[in-house]
Protein backbone atom coordinates (compact mmCIF):
# COMPACT_ATOMS: atom_id res chain seq x y z
CA UNK A 1 0.00 0.00 0.00
CA UNK A 2 2.95 2.54 0.68
CA UNK A 3 4.64 1.50 -2.73
CA UNK A 4 0.78 2.44 -4.05
CA UNK A 5 0.18 6.05 -2.40
CA UNK A 6 3.86 7.29 -3.34
CA UNK A 7 3.51 6.40 -6.67
CA UNK A 8 4.55 9.46 -8.74
CA UNK A 9 2.88 10.84 -11.86
CA UNK A 10 5.05 9.95 -15.09
CA UNK A 11 6.42 13.34 -16.81
CA UNK A 12 7.12 13.28 -20.55
CA UNK A 13 9.93 15.64 -21.80
CA UNK A 14 8.74 17.48 -24.66
CA UNK A 15 10.02 20.45 -26.64
CA UNK A 16 5.96 21.35 -27.17
CA UNK A 17 4.21 23.98 -25.54
CA UNK A 18 2.30 21.01 -23.32
CA UNK A 19 5.96 19.69 -22.24
CA UNK A 20 5.56 18.20 -19.32
CA UNK A 21 1.64 16.98 -19.06
CA UNK A 22 0.84 13.97 -17.40
CA UNK A 23 0.59 11.45 -19.52
CA UNK A 24 -2.35 9.94 -19.97
CA UNK A 25 -3.30 12.49 -23.07
CA UNK A 26 -6.16 14.05 -23.85
CA UNK A 27 -9.61 11.86 -24.40
CA UNK A 28 -11.11 11.87 -28.00
CA UNK A 29 -13.64 14.06 -28.33
CA UNK A 30 -12.14 15.81 -25.01
CA UNK A 31 -12.09 19.90 -24.86
CA UNK A 32 -8.85 21.20 -24.19
CA UNK A 33 -8.19 24.93 -22.40
CA UNK A 34 -7.71 27.63 -24.22
CA UNK A 35 -4.44 28.84 -24.30
CA UNK A 36 -4.75 32.52 -24.66
CA UNK A 37 -2.80 34.43 -22.24
CA UNK A 38 1.10 35.94 -22.75
CA UNK A 39 3.14 37.13 -20.55
CA UNK A 40 1.71 40.55 -19.71
CA UNK A 41 -1.47 38.73 -18.70
CA UNK A 42 0.41 36.53 -15.85
CA UNK A 43 1.85 39.39 -14.60
CA UNK A 44 -1.32 41.10 -14.20
CA UNK A 45 -2.66 37.85 -12.95
CA UNK A 46 0.08 37.67 -9.85
CA UNK A 47 -0.23 41.34 -9.00
CA UNK A 48 -3.77 40.98 -9.08
CA UNK A 49 -3.69 38.33 -6.57
CA UNK A 50 -1.16 39.76 -4.33
CA UNK A 51 -1.87 43.41 -4.18
CA UNK A 52 -5.44 43.36 -2.33
CA UNK A 53 -5.67 42.34 1.68
CA UNK A 54 -2.07 42.39 2.45
CA UNK A 55 -2.32 46.87 1.69
CA UNK A 56 -5.80 47.43 2.79
CA UNK A 57 -6.13 45.49 5.52
CA UNK A 58 -3.74 43.23 7.07
CA UNK A 59 -0.61 45.50 7.30
CA UNK A 60 -2.57 47.74 9.90
CA UNK A 61 -3.84 45.01 11.98
CA UNK A 62 -0.37 43.30 12.14
CA UNK A 63 1.14 46.39 12.87
CA UNK A 64 -1.29 46.94 15.55
CA UNK A 65 -0.98 43.62 17.17
CA UNK A 66 2.31 42.04 17.03
CA UNK A 67 5.23 43.78 15.13
CA UNK A 68 4.77 48.19 15.35
CA UNK A 69 6.81 49.85 12.47
CA UNK A 70 8.76 46.69 12.12
CA UNK A 71 6.16 45.21 9.77
CA UNK A 72 8.06 46.42 7.40
CA UNK A 73 10.65 43.68 8.94
CA UNK A 74 7.37 40.97 8.49
CA UNK A 75 7.09 41.90 5.01
CA UNK A 76 10.55 41.58 4.32
CA UNK A 77 10.73 38.45 6.18
CA UNK A 78 7.81 36.96 4.42
CA UNK A 79 8.98 38.11 0.99
CA UNK A 80 12.46 36.11 0.78
CA UNK A 81 10.33 33.36 2.10
CA UNK A 82 8.01 33.65 -1.10
CA UNK A 83 10.97 34.63 -3.58
CA UNK A 84 12.20 31.15 -2.40
CA UNK A 85 9.46 29.63 -3.09
CA UNK A 86 9.01 31.89 -6.32
CA UNK A 87 12.17 30.72 -7.75
CA UNK A 88 10.89 26.92 -7.36
CA UNK A 89 7.57 27.75 -9.04
CA UNK A 90 9.21 28.96 -11.71
CA UNK A 91 11.34 26.14 -12.35
CA UNK A 92 8.38 23.70 -12.02
CA UNK A 93 6.06 26.02 -13.85
CA UNK A 94 8.38 25.98 -17.01
CA UNK A 95 8.59 21.93 -17.03
CA UNK A 96 5.25 21.43 -16.00
CA UNK A 97 2.84 23.93 -17.52
CA UNK A 98 -0.57 22.23 -15.98
CA UNK A 99 -3.33 24.08 -14.34
CA UNK A 100 -2.58 21.83 -10.64
CA UNK A 101 0.21 24.02 -9.40
CA UNK A 102 2.00 22.51 -6.69
CA UNK A 103 -0.59 19.69 -6.71
CA UNK A 104 1.11 18.82 -9.78
CA UNK A 105 4.79 19.07 -9.32
CA UNK A 106 4.22 16.96 -5.74
CA UNK A 107 2.65 14.53 -7.95
CA UNK A 108 5.30 14.50 -10.22
CA UNK A 109 8.09 14.35 -7.41
CA UNK A 110 6.80 12.97 -4.45
CA UNK A 111 3.84 10.84 -5.02
CA UNK A 112 0.38 10.41 -4.99
CA UNK A 113 -0.76 10.89 -0.94
CA UNK A 114 1.91 14.15 -1.02
CA UNK A 115 0.15 15.72 -4.32
CA UNK A 116 -3.35 14.69 -2.59
CA UNK A 117 -2.37 16.58 0.89
CA UNK A 118 -1.07 19.45 -1.15
CA UNK A 119 -3.86 19.81 -2.94
CA UNK A 120 -6.13 19.62 0.06
CA UNK A 121 -3.92 22.18 1.02
CA UNK A 122 -4.46 24.65 -1.79
CA UNK A 123 -8.41 24.43 -1.31
CA UNK A 124 -7.34 26.64 1.91
CA UNK A 125 -5.47 29.15 -0.01
CA UNK A 126 -8.06 29.21 -2.93
CA UNK A 127 -10.93 28.64 -1.92
CA UNK A 128 -11.17 29.71 1.62
CA UNK A 129 -9.16 33.00 0.55
CA UNK A 130 -11.75 34.22 -2.08
CA UNK A 131 -14.08 33.94 0.50
CA UNK A 132 -12.09 35.51 3.37
CA UNK A 133 -10.82 38.13 0.89
CA UNK A 134 -14.71 39.05 -0.11
CA UNK A 135 -15.79 39.67 3.34
CA UNK A 136 -12.75 42.51 3.23
CA UNK A 137 -14.33 43.84 0.05
CA UNK A 138 -17.81 43.82 1.67
CA UNK A 139 -16.57 46.30 4.96
CA UNK A 140 -14.80 48.43 2.33
CA UNK A 141 -17.97 48.69 -0.08
CA UNK A 142 -19.81 49.67 2.54
CA UNK A 143 -17.57 52.30 3.66
CA UNK A 144 -17.76 53.84 0.35
CA UNK A 145 -21.39 53.68 0.61
CA UNK A 146 -21.21 55.60 4.11
CA UNK A 147 -18.69 57.95 2.37
CA UNK A 148 -20.57 58.85 -0.64
CA UNK A 149 -23.74 59.12 1.78
CA UNK A 150 -22.25 62.09 3.49
CA UNK A 151 -21.42 63.84 0.60
CA UNK A 152 -24.85 63.82 -0.47
CA UNK A 153 -26.26 64.19 2.83
CA UNK A 154 -28.00 60.72 2.97
CA UNK A 155 -27.45 57.37 4.77
CA UNK A 156 -26.65 54.81 2.07
CA UNK A 157 -24.33 52.23 4.17
CA UNK A 158 -26.33 48.84 4.51
CA UNK A 159 -27.58 47.66 7.81
CA UNK A 160 -24.86 45.65 10.18
CA UNK A 161 -27.58 43.11 9.80
CA UNK A 162 -26.79 42.87 6.01
CA UNK A 163 -23.30 43.57 5.34
CA UNK A 164 -21.55 41.34 8.51
CA UNK A 165 -21.06 37.68 9.59
CA UNK A 166 -23.95 35.95 10.90
CA UNK A 167 -21.43 33.74 12.73
CA UNK A 168 -17.73 34.26 14.43
CA UNK A 169 -15.41 31.84 16.33
CA UNK A 170 -14.48 32.64 19.59
CA UNK A 171 -11.81 30.82 21.66
CA UNK A 172 -12.50 27.69 19.16
CA UNK A 173 -16.13 28.00 19.74
CA UNK A 174 -18.96 29.04 17.01
CA UNK A 175 -21.26 31.67 18.29
CA UNK A 176 -23.96 34.00 16.50
CA UNK A 177 -23.58 37.64 15.98
CA UNK A 178 -27.53 38.44 15.47
CA UNK A 179 -26.18 39.54 11.96
CA UNK A 180 -28.40 37.56 8.96
CA UNK A 181 -26.01 37.60 5.96
CA UNK A 182 -22.70 39.55 4.42
CA UNK A 183 -24.93 39.99 1.26
CA UNK A 184 -22.42 42.53 -0.16
CA UNK A 185 -19.78 39.57 -0.07
CA UNK A 186 -21.69 37.09 -1.67
CA UNK A 187 -22.75 39.04 -4.36
CA UNK A 188 -19.15 40.21 -5.52
CA UNK A 189 -18.47 36.27 -5.31
CA UNK A 190 -21.74 35.54 -7.57
CA UNK A 191 -20.67 38.02 -9.72
CA UNK A 192 -16.50 37.59 -10.22
CA UNK A 193 -17.81 33.75 -10.78
CA UNK A 194 -19.96 34.51 -13.39
CA UNK A 195 -16.77 36.48 -15.18
CA UNK A 196 -14.33 33.55 -14.58
CA UNK A 197 -17.35 30.91 -16.25
CA UNK A 198 -17.16 32.58 -19.27
CA UNK A 199 -13.78 32.50 -19.98
CA UNK A 200 -10.26 33.02 -19.02
CA UNK A 201 -9.15 36.13 -21.60
CA UNK A 202 -12.42 38.20 -20.25
CA UNK A 203 -11.09 37.37 -16.94
CA UNK A 204 -7.39 38.22 -17.73
CA UNK A 205 -8.56 41.49 -19.33
CA UNK A 206 -10.63 42.59 -16.12
CA UNK A 207 -8.16 41.42 -13.93
CA UNK A 208 -5.76 43.88 -15.79
CA UNK A 209 -8.35 47.11 -15.48
CA UNK A 210 -8.71 46.29 -11.86
CA UNK A 211 -4.70 46.17 -11.60
CA UNK A 212 -4.43 49.26 -12.96
CA UNK A 213 -7.07 51.10 -10.85
CA UNK A 214 -5.41 49.65 -7.56
CA UNK A 215 -1.78 50.28 -8.20
CA UNK A 216 -2.67 54.06 -9.25
CA UNK A 217 -4.52 54.46 -5.96
CA UNK A 218 -1.75 53.56 -3.89
CA UNK A 219 0.72 55.30 -5.68
CA UNK A 220 -0.96 58.36 -5.07
CA UNK A 221 -1.53 57.49 -1.43
CA UNK A 222 2.32 56.93 -0.89
CA UNK A 223 2.92 60.33 -3.37
CA UNK A 224 0.74 62.19 -1.17
CA UNK A 225 1.32 60.65 2.38
CA UNK A 226 5.04 61.44 2.45
CA UNK A 227 5.02 64.65 3.10
CA UNK A 228 3.26 63.66 6.82
CA UNK A 229 5.47 60.91 7.77
CA UNK A 230 7.11 61.51 11.15
CA UNK A 231 10.04 59.64 12.17
CA UNK A 232 8.92 59.68 15.38
CA UNK A 233 6.13 57.01 14.92
CA UNK A 234 9.03 54.71 13.74
CA UNK A 235 10.34 54.68 17.39
CA UNK A 236 10.97 52.29 18.97
CA UNK A 237 10.85 50.13 15.50
CA UNK A 238 10.76 46.71 17.69
CA UNK A 239 8.09 47.75 20.27
CA UNK A 240 9.13 45.89 23.65
CA UNK A 241 6.96 42.70 23.75
CA UNK A 242 4.53 43.28 26.08
CA UNK A 243 2.48 41.02 29.30
CA UNK A 244 0.52 38.89 26.42
CA UNK A 245 3.60 38.15 24.58
CA UNK A 246 3.05 40.71 21.89
CA UNK A 247 5.61 42.08 19.75
CA UNK A 248 9.42 42.05 20.21
CA UNK A 249 11.07 40.05 17.75
CA UNK A 250 8.42 36.97 18.27
CA UNK A 251 6.09 39.57 17.29
CA UNK A 252 7.80 40.39 14.35
CA UNK A 253 7.76 36.60 13.03
CA UNK A 254 4.45 36.37 14.21
CA UNK A 255 3.40 39.40 12.19
CA UNK A 256 5.32 37.70 9.05
CA UNK A 257 2.80 34.53 9.08
CA UNK A 258 -0.03 36.87 9.04
CA UNK A 259 1.20 39.38 6.11
CA UNK A 260 2.33 35.82 3.94
CA UNK A 261 -1.44 36.23 3.34
CA UNK A 262 -0.89 39.24 1.51
CA UNK A 263 1.70 36.88 -0.63
CA UNK A 264 -0.75 34.29 -1.94
CA UNK A 265 -1.26 34.55 -5.24
CA UNK A 266 2.24 34.87 -7.32
CA UNK A 267 1.74 30.85 -7.05
CA UNK A 268 -1.89 31.20 -8.96
CA UNK A 269 0.01 31.98 -11.95
CA UNK A 270 1.01 28.92 -12.07
CA UNK A 271 -2.57 27.60 -12.53
CA UNK A 272 -3.13 29.10 -15.35
CA UNK A 273 0.14 27.47 -17.19
CA UNK A 274 -2.27 25.09 -19.32
CA UNK A 275 -3.91 28.77 -20.69
CA UNK A 276 -0.44 30.16 -21.26
CA UNK A 277 0.31 30.78 -24.82
CA UNK A 278 4.22 30.07 -24.50
CA UNK A 279 4.41 28.59 -20.84
CA UNK A 280 8.35 27.71 -20.46
CA UNK A 281 9.56 31.58 -21.41
CA UNK A 282 6.43 33.54 -19.68
CA UNK A 283 5.64 31.78 -16.61
CA UNK A 284 8.83 32.25 -14.54
CA UNK A 285 8.20 36.03 -16.21
CA UNK A 286 4.69 36.30 -14.59
CA UNK A 287 5.35 34.76 -11.13
CA UNK A 288 8.85 36.63 -10.22
CA UNK A 289 7.74 39.60 -11.79
CA UNK A 290 4.90 39.73 -10.23
CA UNK A 291 6.32 38.97 -6.84
CA UNK A 292 9.03 41.63 -7.08
CA UNK A 293 6.86 44.32 -7.82
CA UNK A 294 4.16 43.62 -5.25
CA UNK A 295 7.31 43.18 -2.85
CA UNK A 296 8.60 46.72 -3.21
CA UNK A 297 5.00 48.32 -2.98
CA UNK A 298 4.50 45.92 0.35
CA UNK A 299 7.46 47.62 2.05
CA UNK A 300 6.65 51.16 0.89
CA UNK A 301 3.07 51.13 1.97
CA UNK A 302 3.76 49.53 5.32
CA UNK A 303 6.80 52.29 6.50
CA UNK A 304 4.21 54.95 5.52
CA UNK A 305 1.38 53.47 6.79
CA UNK A 306 3.16 53.48 10.55
CA UNK A 307 5.22 57.02 9.70
CA UNK A 308 2.18 59.04 9.30
CA UNK A 309 -0.09 57.28 12.20
CA UNK A 310 0.78 55.45 15.07
CA UNK A 311 0.93 51.90 15.09
CA UNK A 312 -1.46 51.57 17.97
CA UNK A 313 -4.42 53.55 15.64
CA UNK A 314 -4.16 50.83 12.92
CA UNK A 315 -5.92 47.90 14.25
CA UNK A 316 -9.02 48.83 12.33
CA UNK A 317 -11.03 46.75 9.27
CA UNK A 318 -9.80 49.96 6.71
CA UNK A 319 -6.30 51.09 7.75
CA UNK A 320 -5.54 52.71 5.18
CA UNK A 321 -8.43 55.09 5.99
CA UNK A 322 -8.35 55.03 9.13
CA UNK A 323 -4.33 56.70 8.78
CA UNK A 324 -5.71 59.15 6.76
CA UNK A 325 -8.18 60.25 8.84
CA UNK A 326 -6.81 62.48 10.86
CA UNK A 327 -5.12 64.88 7.88
CA UNK A 328 -7.87 67.10 7.03
CA UNK A 329 -6.05 67.98 4.03
CA UNK A 330 -5.41 64.41 2.69
CA UNK A 331 -9.86 63.60 3.06
CA UNK A 332 -10.34 63.50 -0.30
CA UNK A 333 -7.99 60.73 -0.51
CA UNK A 334 -10.51 58.37 1.05
CA UNK A 335 -12.83 58.07 -1.53
CA UNK A 336 -10.26 57.05 -3.64
CA UNK A 337 -8.52 54.82 -1.15
CA UNK A 338 -11.81 53.11 -0.68
CA UNK A 339 -12.48 52.34 -4.81
CA UNK A 340 -8.41 50.88 -5.03
CA UNK A 341 -9.74 48.89 -2.27
CA UNK A 342 -12.40 47.15 -3.61
CA UNK A 343 -10.24 47.50 -7.00
CA UNK A 344 -7.62 45.56 -5.17
CA UNK A 345 -10.26 43.07 -3.46
CA UNK A 346 -12.03 42.40 -6.43
CA UNK A 347 -8.50 40.97 -8.52
CA UNK A 348 -7.76 39.09 -5.80
CA UNK A 349 -11.42 37.20 -5.39
CA UNK A 350 -11.25 37.04 -9.35
CA UNK A 351 -7.60 34.76 -9.47
CA UNK A 352 -8.60 32.93 -6.70
CA UNK A 353 -11.96 31.68 -7.81
CA UNK A 354 -10.06 31.18 -11.62
CA UNK A 355 -7.25 28.94 -9.78
CA UNK A 356 -9.29 26.44 -7.25
CA UNK A 357 -11.21 24.81 -10.67
CA UNK A 358 -8.17 24.52 -12.43
CA UNK A 359 -6.54 22.67 -9.37
CA UNK A 360 -9.59 20.71 -9.01
CA UNK A 361 -9.83 20.09 -13.31
CA UNK A 362 -6.44 18.49 -12.57
CA UNK A 363 -6.75 16.44 -10.46
CA UNK A 364 -10.09 15.12 -11.83
CA UNK A 365 -8.26 13.67 -14.66
CA UNK A 366 -6.24 12.32 -12.52
CA UNK A 367 -8.87 10.32 -10.76
CA UNK A 368 -8.67 11.90 -7.44
CA UNK A 369 -11.57 14.08 -7.19
CA UNK A 370 -15.52 12.79 -9.24
CA UNK A 371 -15.14 13.74 -13.00
CA UNK A 372 -17.37 16.45 -13.04
CA UNK A 373 -14.47 18.77 -11.84
CA UNK A 374 -13.23 17.93 -15.24
CA UNK A 375 -15.67 19.08 -17.79
CA UNK A 376 -14.90 22.36 -19.90
CA UNK A 377 -17.42 23.98 -21.54
CA UNK A 378 -17.52 23.32 -24.87
CA UNK A 379 -18.31 27.57 -26.05
CA UNK A 380 -16.40 28.88 -23.12
CA UNK A 381 -13.51 26.16 -22.88
CA UNK A 382 -13.81 26.66 -18.72
CA UNK A 383 -13.75 24.05 -16.25
CA UNK A 384 -17.22 24.94 -15.81
CA UNK A 385 -18.90 22.41 -13.66
CA UNK A 386 -15.86 23.02 -10.43
CA UNK A 387 -16.60 26.89 -11.65
CA UNK A 388 -19.66 26.93 -10.30
CA UNK A 389 -19.40 24.09 -7.08
CA UNK A 390 -16.36 26.83 -6.52
CA UNK A 391 -18.50 29.69 -6.69
CA UNK A 392 -21.49 28.78 -4.40
CA UNK A 393 -19.36 27.06 -1.73
CA UNK A 394 -17.28 30.42 -1.48
CA UNK A 395 -20.01 32.48 -1.67
CA UNK A 396 -21.88 30.29 1.44
CA UNK A 397 -18.63 30.68 3.58
CA UNK A 398 -18.43 34.68 2.40
CA UNK A 399 -21.80 35.43 3.78
CA UNK A 400 -21.42 33.85 6.74
CA UNK A 401 -18.40 33.81 8.39
CA UNK A 402 -15.81 36.83 9.17
CA UNK A 403 -12.15 37.60 7.66
CA UNK A 404 -10.48 36.50 10.72
CA UNK A 405 -11.54 33.09 11.28
CA UNK A 406 -9.81 31.57 8.18
CA UNK A 407 -6.96 33.75 7.35
CA UNK A 408 -4.15 31.71 9.33
CA UNK A 409 -5.84 28.47 7.75
CA UNK A 410 -5.63 29.95 4.22
CA UNK A 411 -1.78 30.80 4.91
CA UNK A 412 -0.26 27.85 6.89
CA UNK A 413 -2.16 25.64 3.70
CA UNK A 414 -0.04 27.71 1.54
CA UNK A 415 3.38 28.03 3.36
CA UNK A 416 2.60 23.59 3.20
CA UNK A 417 2.09 23.98 -0.70
CA UNK A 418 5.72 26.22 -0.74
CA UNK A 419 7.71 23.95 1.33
CA UNK A 420 6.48 21.10 -0.83
CA UNK A 421 7.45 22.94 -4.09
CA UNK A 422 10.76 23.59 -2.60
CA UNK A 423 11.22 20.16 -1.68
CA UNK A 424 9.97 18.96 -5.24
CA UNK A 425 12.29 20.57 -7.28
CA UNK A 426 15.57 19.24 -5.33
CA UNK A 427 14.00 15.54 -5.95
CA UNK A 428 13.13 16.31 -9.72
CA UNK A 429 16.37 17.40 -10.40
CA UNK A 430 18.06 13.78 -9.16
CA UNK A 431 15.34 11.54 -10.59
CA UNK A 432 14.94 13.45 -13.72
CA UNK A 433 17.60 15.55 -14.90
CA UNK A 434 17.00 15.03 -18.82
CA UNK A 435 13.77 16.83 -18.35
CA UNK A 436 13.82 20.53 -20.37
CA UNK A 437 13.73 23.20 -18.13
CA UNK A 438 12.97 26.24 -19.59
CA UNK A 439 14.13 28.30 -15.84
CA UNK A 440 16.55 26.35 -13.18
CA UNK A 441 16.68 28.22 -9.84
CA UNK A 442 19.89 29.63 -9.48
CA UNK A 443 22.14 27.90 -6.48
CA UNK A 444 19.47 25.18 -6.31
CA UNK A 445 20.29 23.00 -3.08
CA UNK A 446 20.90 27.01 -0.87
CA UNK A 447 17.83 28.26 -2.35
CA UNK A 448 15.63 25.19 -2.53
CA UNK A 449 16.60 24.07 1.23
CA UNK A 450 16.40 27.75 2.67
CA UNK A 451 12.95 27.70 1.19
CA UNK A 452 11.75 24.97 2.44
CA UNK A 453 12.93 25.66 6.36
CA UNK A 454 11.32 29.30 5.65
CA UNK A 455 8.11 28.33 5.00
CA UNK A 456 8.01 25.83 7.26
CA UNK A 457 9.48 28.45 10.19
CA UNK A 458 6.41 30.56 9.23
CA UNK A 459 3.86 27.87 9.07
CA UNK A 460 5.18 26.66 12.95
CA UNK A 461 4.39 29.80 14.31
CA UNK A 462 0.77 30.25 13.46
CA UNK A 463 0.08 26.13 13.83
CA UNK A 464 0.64 26.89 17.65
CA UNK A 465 -2.66 29.27 17.75
CA UNK A 466 -4.57 26.78 15.20
CA UNK A 467 -3.81 23.35 15.61
CA UNK A 468 -6.73 22.20 16.46
CA UNK A 469 -8.12 23.87 12.76
CA UNK A 470 -5.76 22.88 10.87
CA UNK A 471 -5.30 19.17 12.31
CA UNK A 472 -9.29 18.64 11.58
CA UNK A 473 -8.52 19.69 7.77
CA UNK A 474 -6.09 17.57 7.30
CA UNK A 475 -7.76 14.45 8.73
CA UNK A 476 -10.69 15.25 6.97
CA UNK A 477 -8.90 15.25 4.05
CA UNK A 478 -6.86 11.95 4.58
CA UNK A 479 -10.82 10.34 4.97
CA UNK A 480 -11.43 11.97 1.51
CA UNK A 481 -8.83 10.47 -0.25
CA UNK A 482 -8.74 7.32 1.37
CA UNK A 483 -12.46 6.91 0.69
CA UNK A 484 -12.68 8.34 -2.44
CA UNK A 485 -9.21 9.43 -4.38
CA UNK A 486 -7.25 6.30 -3.26
CA UNK A 487 -9.76 3.62 -4.60
CA UNK A 488 -10.43 6.10 -8.10
CA UNK A 489 -7.04 6.86 -8.93
CA UNK A 490 -6.00 6.48 -12.59
CA UNK A 491 -2.54 6.12 -12.26
CA UNK A 492 -3.27 2.67 -10.37
CA UNK A 493 -5.74 1.66 -12.54
CA UNK A 494 -3.36 2.46 -14.90
CA UNK A 495 -0.63 -0.06 -13.63
CA UNK A 496 -3.25 -2.75 -12.75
Amino acid sequence: MLKDIFAVQPVHPTPHVDAGEHDQGPITGEIPLKRALTARHLVMLGIGAIIGAGIFVLTGQAAAMHAGPAVVLSFVFAGIACAFAGLCYAEFASMLPVSGSAYSYSYATLGEIVAWFIGWMLILEYLFAASTVAVGWSGYFNSLLQSIGEYAGMSLALPAALASAPLTVTDGHISTTGALINLPAVLIVGAISYVCYVGVTQSASLNAVIVAIKLVVILLFVAFSLQFVNTANWHPFVPPMDAAGHFGWPGVFRAASIVFFSYIGFDAVSTAAQEAKNPQRDMPIGILGSLVVCTILYIIVSAVLTGITPYTLLGTAHPVSTAIEGYPSLRWLRIVIEIGAIAGLSSVILVMLMGQPRIFYTMAKDGLVPPMFGKVHPKYQTPYVGQVIVGIIAAILAGLLPINVLGDLVSMGTLLAFTTVCIGVLVLRRTRPDLPRGFRVPAAPVVCVLGAISCFALFAVAFKDNWLWMSGWIVAGLLVYFLYGYRRSKLRGAKR
